[in-house]
């Protein structure tokens, strides 16, 4: 995920952002991908405010993870805990990410479920009223939704809505759709929550008596997005697995990412022929 910001892919498909940016964030992988005349109002979101997300850590003062410790060592420590995350990630044949996002700029909380496995994932959205759903097969990969999810979320005109109704739109594997869908719902996106390790600080703490690393790191204020601060914790015994995102911006935007089920079997079946009917024929 490019780390310009919550919205960045969306900027570069020309979506639009159907909860308000969120600032910029290697953690915001908010993978809004466009489709055509399709926007995906899909998600690697996270959020609560900074402050909230620290008050229950103990942070411990051993091991020279204070801040008065070597700038140097903090680096050093940085760079070798992404470095275990990533690879203990790389392991991994699935994960479940849960995403909680309350924006100043939309109606409601945006709650956002994905289970990824390696080459299949689900993904649902429930924005106010809204629903969506997007499925990736080996073969195809599917959206459906309620009548404001399909405009709403993914933006189909009401024409379009209208004529998919309570099916399922499908995109052919090969298609840059798809390609676009199955990177952002599968394994290989898991990684992009981590950040980078220039300007990104760890300590660690102590959450409900289980160590943990705190990764903080704060990205500055462009022409579009406001300064956001982020927070990921990461664990600290056994694999290196991240537990927990949170973000904050200046516009009051929070987000909170939950990831869980480490290695649990995910398996999406695909809907009956008989209700999908293909990208290439809605916009044709």
């Amino acid at each position: 995920m490019p780390s310009g910001g919550l919205c960045a892919t969306q900027q570069a498909t020309g979506c639009v952002c159907s909860s308000g940016p969120m600032g910029s964030s290697p953690l915001a992988a908010v993978r809004f991908v466009g489709v055509g005349s399709v926007q995906r109002s899909s998600a690697r979101r996270f959020g609560l405010p900074l402050m909230l997300a620290t008050t229950a850590l103990v942070i411990l003062t051993c091991c020279g993870f204070t801040s008065s410790a070597r700038p140097s060592a903090r680096a050093e420590m940085t760079s070798s805990v992404l470095a275990s995350a990533k690879a203990a990630i790389a392991k991994q044949t699935s994960a479940r990410l849960s995403f909680t996002v309350t924006s100043t700029s939309s109606s409601g909380t945006e709650k956002v479920t994905e289970n990824l496995g390696v080459t299949e994932g689900m993904e649902t959205i429930a924005l106010g009223a809204a629903t969506a759903t997007i499925k990736v097969t080996p073969s195809y990969a599917y959206i459906s939704g309620s009548s404001s999810g399909l405009t709403t979320i993914f933006g189909l005109t009401a024409a379009q809505e209208k004529r998919v109704g309570k099916n399922w739109v499908s995109f052919k594997a090969g298609t840059s759709q798809y390609s676009d869908f199955k990177s952002g719902i599968t394994m290989s996106s898991v990684d992009s929550v981590l950040p980078e390790a220039k300007g990104t600080k760890t300590s660690m703490a102590d959450v409900k008596g289980t160590k943990v690393y705190v990764l903080t790191w704060t990205v500055a204020a462009t022409s579009s997005t406001p300064k956001t601060s982020n927070t990921l914790t990461i664990s600290a015994v056994g694999a290196a697995l991240p537990i927990k995102g949170t973000a904050s911006d200046a516009a009051g935007d929070h987000e909170t990412l939950l990831l869980s089920n480490w290695g649990e079997h995910v398996s999406v079946s695909a809907p009956p022929a008989a209700s999908t009917i293909s990208y290439s024929q809605l916009t044709g």
